[in-house]
């Protein structure tokens, strides 16, 4: 799944068939799909509607440790 979300994320032109049978044969239904990519896709579009927006983080993040 993860493999996935990342080549969906990074290279989403090289997405074929395959990774979605990949999936299914992981034991991931239609629907489980269908909501990995729809959530990894709604990640990519509010990110970069942020970092296109100058949007910065809030300050709480400043103190989260690593």
């Amino acid at each position: 799944m993860l493999d996935y979300a990342i080549k969906l994320t990074l290279e989403p032109w090289n997405m074929v068939e395959d990774d979605v049978i990949s999936l299914r044969t992981q034991g991931f239904s239609d629907s489980a799909i269908l909501d990995i990519n729809q959530v990894t896709g709604y990640y990519a579009y509010v990110n970069r509607l942020a970092d296109g927006l100058g949007v910065e983080l809030e300050t709480f993040w400043d103190n989260e440790p690593l």
